[in-house]
């Protein structure tokens, strides 16, 4: 360990990045597995920088050949099973599980040189951690046979994995992606993922193969869900989009017209419209408020659960409208560059810098409107999905969340369960001074993937793609020397 360089950025509304001031750390001087509350002068500016540093080992990320797979070995695989065993769900509560992914090989992939040829490397992300493969050259249908270990902190984290095209000094050619939950995992087996464009919407050229086993403790897995989610250190910024706009539009406004009929079906039944409903509405009506507890709140909504799951066809209706929806946004690369040429071609102008000043004005409102749209549209669709048994995982917790609530309400007057909410959030920072406040209904939703997020994890299977056998697939000879180094 040595000393940490850090840089403090800032970007205006035009895109203009400036650097505001620099600082260091002396990373060995700080003690492991605690927290360091530090405030840094920076250097080239007036103020400073307040920070929380932990440092902790780092262990479960690893890159080896087939040869020498880890879980392939049954005393290692036994040994690591038994660290994620039920007995151990208590200890070291950050250390969900252990995820290891074979990178078998490519097939037609898109030729990105000019002699109709690719140089494809294969880049492998889960959370913040980045690792890749080797670069084979002049191939279109490269084996790296690779192992790849990852430690997991949240189940409910997406393995992203695309394939580039290296070009020398220049940045690489995007060459597919594909996104695999990891709940969706099935161990030990060998899967065909067609790769898609950048934007995970339609499928790309080319497949790719690859082996998965996923290891991991759902009790540990479980709380994890009700803490805040990891933020990405490295995030792309959104564009504006009229095509995206429209369709968060849509999406909020099929949500409204689902509050809406739900009002209207009420209405129906205090006007009497259809005797039948109205009579059986009535009596439910009597019988419930006469007989009203409150653990029937959480014992309904479990009832609910227990429906969806009966019928799951009907909760599946929105996924296949998004999926028709949702098209490709080649049109948004263009009007992003008619955006940029119309700036260029105003940056030499003096006399209209005040133009460029309003589109620059609009964009950043129309960018907060599309992204304010984006965020009511994806809690509710959120909601949705929890009913809707979109990720049964998620679900089932919920329904053993309201299982519990609906006995302590039973048996547990409700003002002591308050009194008891009420002493934990008071005395959080009293115990823990670095505790970052949360709310655990958030969280919980956060791990819940809209219906635009279902659309971009589905995994269809390639039509006519070529299949692999169960047995491993050969290995490179040793005129090709592996290399694999991480991205940090």
């Amino acid at each position: 360990m040595g000393i940490l360089d850090i840089e403090v950025w800032g970007k205006d509304s035009k895109k203009h990045e400036e650097r505001l001031g620099t600082c260091k750390v002396d990373i060995s001087a700080l003690p492991l597995k605690q927290a360091n509350c530090l405030e840094l002068p920076l250097e080239s500016c007036l103020g400073t920088l307040r920070m929380l540093v932990t440092l902790t080992p780092c262990a479960g990320v690893s890159i080896s050949d087939l040869c020498v797979c880890p879980l392939a070995d049954p005393s290692e695989r036994k040994q690591i099973a038994q660290r994620f065993c039920l007995q151990n769900s208590l200890k070291n509560m950050k250390d969900v599980g252990i995820l290891q992914v074979k990178v078998l090989k490519a097939v037609d992939l898109l030729a990105a040189d000019f002699s109709g040829k690719s140089d494809p490397f294969c880049l492998l992300e889960l959370g913040n951690d980045r690792l890749q493969t080797h670069t084979i050259y002049k191939n279109l249908n490269p084996e790296w046979n690779k192992v790849f270990t990852f430690p997991i902190k949240d189940i409910h984290d997406v393995l992203e994995v695309t394939v580039f095209d290296e070009d020398g000094d220049k940045p690489p050619d995007f060459l597919g992606k594909v996104a695999i939950p990891l709940l969706s995992i099935r161990d030990g087996k060998t899967n065909c993922y067609v790769l898609k464009n950048k934007d995970l919407e339609q499928a790309f050229k080319g497949v790719i193969y690859l082996e998965m086993d996923l290891i991991y403790n759902p009790i540990k897995a479980s709380i994890r869900t009700f803490t805040p989610r990891e933020k990405r250190f490295v995030e792309d910024s959104r564009k504006l989009s009229k095509k995206i706009l429209s369709r968060d539009v849509d999406r909020v406004k099929r949500l409204s017209m689902t509050v809406w009929n739900t009002i209207q079906f009420l209405k129906s039944c205090f006007q009497w419209e259809s005797t039948l409903r109205s009579t059986v509405a009535f009596v439910v009506f009597l019988v419930t408020v006469w007989n009203f507890e409150l653990y029937m709140i959480p014992l309904a909504l479990s009832l609910l659960f227990v429906y969806n799951f009966i019928r799951p066809a009907r909760g599946k209706v929105g996924s296949i409208q998004d999926s028709q929806e949702s098209t490709d946004v080649d049109e948004e690369e263009d009007e992003d560059d008619k955006m940029g040429a119309l700036e260029k071609g105003h940056k030499g102008e003096s006399e209209k810098k005040g133009l460029i000043e309003r589109i620059y004005m609009v964009q950043d409102v129309v960018s907060t409107v599309q992204n304010v749209l984006e965020e009511i549209a994806s809690f509710g669709e959120r909601i949705k999905n929890t009913f809707n048994w979109t990720v049964p995982f998620l679900s089932f917790l919920a329904c053993l969340i309201l299982a519990v609530a609906t006995i302590t309400l039973y048996f547990i007057p409700l003002r002591y369960i308050i009194l008891i909410w009420g002493i934990n959030k008071f005395t959080k920072k009293l115990r823990n001074p670095y505790a970052i406040d949360n709310d655990e209904l958030l969280d919980f939703l956060s791990r819940v993937p809209s219906d635009v997020q279902k659309v971009c994890n589905e995994l269809s299977p390639p039509t006519g793609a070529p299949t692999l056998k169960s047995g491993l697939p050969q290995s490179q000879t040793s005129t090709g020397l592996c290399l694999c180094e991480s991205l940090r």
